[in-house]
């Protein structure tokens, strides 16, 4: 089945829209195809402020009207406990408020980005999208990973080559519970490494203090910039630390 066949039988749908690659050529794709269609992003404590930006601009770009979804996910207890089932309760209680909303506007069909690389299993995530019966076209349509980022370049959508970006709440150690100050520092911690001209990298909790994950090219120049990096993150965090093995590249 191909994209264009998947929209013909599927014409009217609403999307969840997190302003990522997967989801931004899913977005493209329903357009493309003559979907009748909205995009809606919700947004957390979980998700940083330039990820609603990226989305908000590319749903411009497109002419796709968008919805803003205001969720406050840590009042969610098994979410904010961060325990190993985080992921299921956090995708449940969000695809669900998102259900609510798209059914409150007349769309019974919900899609998500997730796409034929993504190893599916007895992910908790994947088990809570499965639940809510929320469609993943792309993985319907074997549509991997690679696929996407040749399918988005050659339409022309920025965020094409956009690093891959797990949730906020990944940065703290799962068994630690995740408060939103713990959330806005790091936010704050890699913006600040972002405005460094870094990328691809991430600013982990440990012990309360910031570890820093790079990859292998940009180790060298993270070392270089010590003194800044220091005065940008040592206001948030008792201490700063980089971690010496290379962060594997995001795909």
């Amino acid at each position: 089945m191909t994209l264009q066949q998947f929209f013909t039988a599927v014409p009217k749908a609403a999307v969840a829209f997190s302003g990522g690659t997967d989801s931004a050529l899913l977005l493209w794709a329903a357009k493309q195809y003559g979907c009748d269609l909205r995009a809606y992003y919700v947004k957390t404590a979980f998700q940083p402020d330039f990820e609603l930006a990226d989305a908000r601009r590319l749903a411009e770009q497109l002419s796709v009207p968008m919805t803003v979804v205001e969720m406050d996910i840590l009042s969610v207890p098994e979410a904010a406990a961060n325990g190993p089932r985080r992921c299921y309760y956090c995708k449940r209680a969000l695809f669900g408020r998102l259900r609510q909303a798209a059914a409150a506007d007349g769309f019974s069909v919900l899609l998500d980005g997730t796409n034929a690389s993504d190893d599916a299993g007895d992910r908790p995530g994947m088990v809570a999208l499965r639940e809510l019966e929320v469609r993943s076209p792309l993985r319907e349509c074997g549509i991997s990973k690679a696929e996407v980022r040749r399918m988005s370049r050659q339409a022309g959508l920025f965020t094409w080559d956009k690093p891959a970006y797990a949730c906020l709440a990944t940065r703290v150690p799962t068994g630690t519970a995740i408060t939103a100050d713990a959330l806005h520092r790091v936010e704050q911690a890699e913006t600040a490494l972002t405005a460094l001209g870094f990328s691809d990298f991430r600013v982990r909790l440990l012990d309360g203090c910031a570890r820093i994950q790079m990859t292998e090219d940009q180790l060298p120049r993270a070392l270089d910039c010590r003194g800044q990096i220091l005065k940008a993150l040592e206001p948030l965090f008792p201490a700063v630390l980089l971690d010496l093995a290379a962060r594997q590249p995001s795909r």
